[in-house]
């Protein structure tokens, strides 16, 4: 609903329609101050604009985060959402990018420890099944003991995965692996919890000029525009005390392992 609202094409259009049947009754200056959407929305739509927001959302990670060895055992890994109706809970192909992006990255990291642990964290979608069920599932197709998997299914936010997580009676110093544009917020919503956050950053959605369209309109650069606007506005919110909801669905999920 968030990414939705804040959605600068949306705004954009719906600006548009509403005041388009009534434009020439407007007042000057109400006429400058709806330009300006429609102007945001033009620049978000620049990748030159979207790639700038995109690296700076990403290199907000606290320096504190990014820790000195010995790494901690436990290895956390977020969902990101997933692409289609999954068949059952086996069906890891419905899993979307920024989920497998995101497992990948931490099943690296746990072939790195000796004796580490993964838990993975992501409630039920729209589908019933949560996707975090669907992670556990791949992280096991790539060789990842049974035993060693911890998933998370109640949660619904940021927010929720770390309160959540904090249940599980995990050790205090955690490696947090999510996507590099979501991990400032990530950060900030486990360090809330009372872990030591060790950030491990999935993947980086930035991408610098390598041609002309770079500074052409398209449709890619609005969604990287959108998801960097989510991000911020969405820290901001928790920052300020809002979105802060733990409220368990009765309908979702329980720890399976």
């Amino acid at each position: 609903m968030l990414t939705t609202l804040l959605s600068p094409t949306r705004i954009g259009v719906l600006l548009a329609l509403v005041l388009l049947p009534v434009w020439r009754w407007l007042p000057r200056w109400l006429r400058v101050l709806a330009v300006l959407p429609l102007a945001a929305c033009v620049l978000a739509s620049l990748p030159v604009v979207a790639n700038q927001l995109v690296r700076w959302q990403e290199s907000r990670v606290p320096a504190h985060s990014f820790c000195t060895p010995p790494q901690p055992s436990t290895i956390v890994v977020l969902s990101g959402g997933i692409a289609y109706e999954p068949a059952n809970a086996s069906d890891y192909a419905a899993l979307g990018e920024s989920s497998l992006r995101r497992l990948f990255a931490g099943v690296e990291r746990f072939d790195a420890q000796a004796n580490g642990r993964l838990v993975i964290s992501g409630g039920e979608g729209q589908y019933g099944i949560a996707e975090s069920a669907l992670m556990g599932a791949l992280a096991q197709r790539l060789g990842v003991p049974a035993d060693a998997i911890r998933l998370e299914s109640a949660s619904h936010s940021t927010w929720q995965n770390a309160q959540f997580v904090r249940e599980l009676d995990l050790p205090g110093r955690i490696e947090l692996v999510t996507s590099a544009l979501h991990l400032p917020r990530a950060v900030y919503a486990f360090e809330q919890a009372g872990f030591e956050v060790c950030a491990a950053p999935a993947d980086s959605r930035y991408a610098g000029p390598n041609s002309f369209g770079y500074y052409l309109p398209s449709t890619s650069a609005l969604d990287k525009s959108d998801a960097a606007i989510h991000e911020m506005i969405g820290e901001a919110a928790y920052r300020m005390g809002w979105l802060r909801s733990t409220t368990r669905d009765p309908w979702a999920g329980s720890d399976e392992r």
